[in-house]
């Protein structure tokens, strides 16, 4: 036997060209209803008051009648009382099957037993559709009262002949219309989750694009001000130097390019990362580790290659994860390019680590500046608030202000607590 396809097998299911036309028709009279309301009430009224005059003229209502000496303008006017008030039914359910009773109630006593009575079903309906439930007892109890009089003034067979089947009537009116209702209020609900759904998505869209340009920003602030402060002190120490020690001079022009090329290269690391479309044409962007404890050598010789002395203090062996590593390591950078920033000449920085059980660190960096400085950009920088924010990932605590007196100079404290177990 050919082996046969799962494609081959499961037949296509798709909608029957009959449903979708009537699908079709069913939007299309659903928004030209919502467009012109009146309109369409119009026409349907029209309907049924034109089916009641054809039932008047043509003398069809002699069939079911159950008295015939009823003169012919009272018939008339059971007609139109009967069927105008339609126009209503949406707006005022409850109003026009009121305005409809005393004239069903008139039909009945007379015998003239109009069809037209049978119109207050539609009225049934849009009560079960637009208003509460409990307002079908007493439309029930309406409604019945005239069969009722007719079947005790013009009897014909037993009572419940007359009542029953009009009772079964408007159990069906009141079913379908509170069908209607349960499933409108089922698509309403349905359309309102998933306008909820897509604010709700929009706005975490908004918070997750909020949260990585701040990221960026950090990481850009680290990255290009240290490197920035580095070249700065260089080039200041290469301009004092170049009178006396040309040697020294070029040393520093070296190390400042170096340092630049260095600075461009992790830009443009990160630029490319944050492409946002893929060109197949364009090379994949080189990617780096994020810098560790171990690079922190590298990164306190070129704080002393700027001009600033750092000694270091370290108790205790590192044993933290990247994410911890990376804290510490941009914390103590930042620490170190504000001072190269603002603490002034003949300045030296002392950096302290002390390493805990389970990933507690504790990292101080005191300076010896000739005042009691700080960053100049805390309000609107990043430096500062960038910081904050790296402690708060692992819930520790930064402290960064001047040092107490009469000691001077400026203090950056991190600690981060113990990792809490998974």
């Amino acid at each position: 036997m050919d082996d046969v396809t799962e494609e081959q097998a499961t037949p296509e299911r798709t909608t029957e060209p009959l449903t979708q036309h009537i699908q079709r028709i069913s939007r299309r009279i659903r928004v030209f209803d919502r467009r012109h309301p009146l309109l369409w009430d119009l026409h349907l009224t029209g309907f049924w008051v034109t089916a009641a005059l054809i039932d008047y003229y043509g003398g069809g209502w002699r069939n079911v009648a159950r008295a015939q000496d009823n003169p012919g303008g009272l018939v008339l006017a059971l007609s139109l009382a009967l069927s105008v008030p339609l126009l209503l039914r949406r707006a005022h359910p409850r109003a026009t099957l009121l305005v409809m009773a005393p004239f069903a109630l008139v039909n009945a006593w007379t015998g003239i037993a109009l069809q037209a009575a049978l119109l207050q079903l539609l009225v049934v309906f849009h009560i079960a559709l637009r208003r509460r439930t409990r307002n079908l007892w007493w439309a029930t109890a309406l409604i019945t009262a005239p069969m009722a009089v007719l079947a005790a003034r013009h009897p014909q067979g037993s009572p419940d002949k007359d009542i029953v089947p009009l009772l079964m009537s408007i159990a069906v009116a009141a079913a379908i219309g509170i069908t209607v209702r349960t499933r409108r209020d089922h698509t309403e609900a349905l359309e309102d989750r998933a306008r909820r759904l897509e604010i709700e998505r929009d706005q975490q869209a908004q918070l997750a694009t909020a949260a990585e340009r701040a990221r960026i920003a950090r990481e850009m602030h680290d990255i290009i001000g240290h490197n920035l402060s580095v070249i700065t002190g260089l080039a200041d120490g290469g301009q004092y130097a170049a009178a006396k020690s040309p040697e020294r001079a070029a040393q520093a022009l070296h190390a400042i390019g170096t340092t630049s090329r260095q600075a461009l290269g992790e830009l443009r690391r990160l630029l490319d990362v944050l492409r946002e479309e893929h060109d197949p044409t364009t090379p994949e962007a080189e990617l780096t580790p994020q810098p560790t404890l171990t690079d922190l050598d590298q990164l306190i010789d070129g704080v002393r290659a700027a001009g600033l002395p750092v000694h270091t203090t370290v108790d205790g062996t590192p044993a933290l994860p990247p994410g911890r590593q990376l804290t510490v390591y941009r914390v103590i950078q930042e620490a170190l390019t504000n001072t190269l920033k603002h603490a002034g000449p003949h300045t030296t920085a002392h950096i302290r680590l002390s390493y805990g059980e389970k990933g507690a660190v504790t990292a101080t960096v005191t300076d010896t500046g000739s005042k009691a400085h700080g960053p100049a950009d805390t309000t609107n920088g990043r430096g500062l608030p960038g910081m904050r924010e790296r402690t708060a990932l692992y819930d520790g605590t930064l402290e960064a202000g001047p040092r107490p007196h009469p000691e001077q100079g400026w203090r950056v404290h991190l600690h981060l607590p113990e990792e809490l177990p998974q």
